[in-house]
């Protein structure tokens, strides 16, 4: 029998009655994958309506991993795939800590989880190739991004830096002592 979101959520419930649950150390049977799909503004949908509870989302959440380039729910007794449009969280907002090399960035997703960009928690910034539109990230937890939205994008942009990094000059961000280059300095304006 294939499982459902709600058998899903049940196994879910019990194991993270205690934080995030050890999704890294469970390698249950792959079971397929289930019609669950999350867009890139971070809405949750099973069988293609927009899941509306926030706390089963939150839950969901917490059972994600990634597996090479797929993303599963992982419980202790199945696995199943589901399809991330874009990135599975998208971070809707940061606070500031310090300047320049003693900033840090902290920010928060959309589902509570929060992340101050560093060494483990790196932000980096993919381009269209058509466009040259950016698309930031930062690293959550256990190989899941959040895409940062772009209101916090242009918040970020506001208080970004040029540094020299591999001998040319970056427009970027520092936090938790580290630059992360966004866009050569020589093509801004």
């Amino acid at each position: 029998m294939k499982p459902s979101a709600e058998s899903i959520a049940a196994t879910a419930r019990a194991a993270s009655r205690r934080g995030l649950p050890p999704v890294h150390l469970w390698n249950p049977p792959d079971c397929g994958d289930l019609d669950m799909r999350i867009a890139r503004d971070g809405t949750w949908f099973y069988l293609g309506t927009p899941i509306g509870r926030p706390e089963l989302v939150r839950l969901f959440s917490t059972i994600l991993r990634k597996d090479g380039d797929r993303y599963v729910l992982v419980t202790p007794v199945e696995k199943v795939g589901i399809t991330v449009d874009d990135a599975p969280f998208v971070a809707v907002d940061f606070t500031v800590k310090g300047e320049g090399l003693a900033q840090t960035l902290n920010f928060v997703t959309n589902l509570g989880d929060e992340a101050s960009a560093g060494s483990e928690h790196p932000i980096r910034v993919e381009r269209d190739p058509a466009t040259g539109e950016p698309s930031p990230y930062v690293h959550i937890r256990a190989d899941l991004e959040a895409l940062i939205d772009r209101k916090s994008f242009y918040r970020l942009v506001e208080i970004g830096a040029h540094h020299e990094n591999d001998g040319a000059s970056w427009f970027g961000l520092w936090s938790g002592g580290q630059f992360f280059p966004i866009i050569p300095s020589a093509e801004l304006p």
